[in-house]
């Protein structure tokens, strides 16, 4: 009973296909998909395919090409008529040959300007990368890192043209103007007190000149016989509350004497002789010198006398010339020597924040529990620092570095503006050699076509590093 109800069930329903029969609409060797008109991979019988974005090619192209348009305009065209160029002389009528890209590597003052580049692009990306990364590390441990981020990168808001005119008045020679110089003349000061009289000298032939500005008197002096040391040409500024100089006091046994400024104010008084109002040299050595040799030495007091004890007696009186010896005048920055050191400081200062700014970022991504595991182990912060977080910002380093290596490549404004007339060809490098030879004094367009092809072909290994690098980063 139950084996006939289960086989009448069977016949009541829909008939089964063989295992072996491809169903309905399949395609085979003579289905219907082999007919014209099979629908395509869209979807839609006799249609073109579309890219995954669901555009045609056509369509994307037709939107891309201003865009390829302006590329090839601004970027092709130039390059290659800068190549056409860099092989005609002067005038552009001629074929010079390869005589630009000999001149390229002869001439004195490009080859100064490409080894200028080669220091630019080992330093200055590395030291503002340095200081990128210190930055990023140490303002994760304050309160006041942003506000202390904020700071430095505020540079990068200034154009490199109002930059140069910043640092050329911080690299000015005079103290009084140039800020660079007068911190260090306050240092230097601090340490090594400054002549009191600066460009003071004698008024009379009673002392002589000595080799290196030492004055020494004519004759030699004795004990109970005061001398006067008459000076000139003391500046106003040195003697504010200055006293009035005294007559020097005789001492037995004693050589005295005074030293002042011997210059009355409206004219008159007695050279030589110290006249009422007449002002003291406050401060002044006075060494009592014989055979060579340095006996006794004292220091004028406020009234400008002086007293030196019985040893002096028979010897010559000498004022050395640290008395007088011009004021310190800082370091000259922007001299032949340091122009570009001085130079890649105001680079640095401008792009340090860049660097900051990306590696913050990137410390942001470092996973804190590989920190912690490291001081858990025993790790010190330099340890942690040298072994952990630089290996895994090294990407973000690499970033910053190969950037930064393409910008100082194309370095051309700061030089331009901060280095002096005197100094440019010191500081010189390929792109301010390049306007200089395309558009300056000598105008020869073949050799300034030829340096900027030599320029392209130094910035394209650094950019294939950096798509290699990108691809990579890709494929993870």
């Amino acid at each position: 009973m139950s084996t006939a109800s289960a086989g009448g069930a069977a016949a009541s329903g829909p008939p089964v296909p063989p295992a072996d029969t491809p169903p309905p609409g399949a395609s085979g060797p003579s289905g219907p998909s082999s007919a014209s008109g099979a629908p395509g991979p869209s979807g839609a019988p006799g249609k073109k395919p579309r890219s995954v974005l669901g555009t045609r090619s056509w369509v994307a192209a037709l939107f891309l090409l201003p865009a390829l348009a302006l590329l090839g305009a601004l970027v092709v065209y130039p390059i290659g008529y800068s190549v056409y160029r860099s092989f005609l002389d002067a005038s552009g009528d001629g074929f010079a040959g390869v005589d630009n890209y000999r001149e390229v590597f002869t001439d004195e003052r490009i080859r100064t300007a490409l080894k200028n580049n080669v220091i630019w692009v080992i330093v200055a990306p590395s030291v503002a990368t340095a200081l990128g990364l210190i930055f990023a590390v140490l303002t994760e441990r304050v309160r006041w890192g942003t506000a202390f981020k904020i700071v430095v990168f505020m540079p990068m808001a200034i154009s490199m043209l109002a930059a140069g005119i910043i640092f050329r008045l911080v690299y000015e020679q005079n103290p009084d103007r140039g800020v660079a110089n007068a911190v260090w003349v306050g240092v230097h000061d601090t340490f090594k007190a400054p002549a009191p009289f600066p460009g003071a000298h004698p008024r009379d032939d009673r002392l002589l000149t000595e080799a290196g500005g030492a004055f020494t008197t004519r004759t030699v002096v004795k004990a109970g016989t005061p001398a006067v040391l008459p000076l000139v040409g003391a500046k106003p500024k040195d003697l504010k509350g200055a006293k009035t100089a005294e007559p020097p006091r005789e001492a037995a046994g004693r050589v005295t004497g005074t030293v002042w400024r011997d210059f009355t104010r409206g004219g008159g008084g007695t050279p030589g002789v110290i006249d009422p109002g007449e002002k003291a040299l406050k401060g002044v050595t006075v060494e009592a010198v014989r055979d060579g040799r340095t006996v006794a030495s004292a220091t004028s007091a406020a009234d400008g006398t002086f007293t030196l004890p019985k040893s002096a007696d028979g010897a010559l009186l000498s004022l050395p010339a640290s008395n007088f010896a011009a004021p310190y005048n800082g370091v000259d920055w922007l001299g032949p020597s340091l122009v570009t050191p001085a130079i890649i400081g105001a680079y640095v200062w401008m792009w340090a924040g860049f660097a900051m700014v990306l590696i913050a970022a990137g410390l942001a991504s470092v996973p804190r529990e590989l920190l912690e595991a490291a001081r858990v182990d025993g790790a010190n912060e330099w340890q942690v620092f040298r072994r952990v977080t630089v290996p895994l910002l090294a990407p973000v380093l690499g970033v910053v570095l190969v950037t930064l290596m393409i910008n100082v490549l194309k370095i051309f404004d700061l030089v331009y503006i901060i280095a002096p007339g005197a100094s440019l060809d010191n500081a010189n490098v390929l792109a301010l050699q390049l306007y200089q030879s395309s558009f300056g004094t000598d105008v020869n367009q073949g050799v300034g076509s030829a340096i900027a092809v030599f320029l392209l072909v130094l910035v394209l290994p650094v950019m294939l590093v950096n798509l290699r690098r990108i691809r990579k980063e890709r494929q993870r």
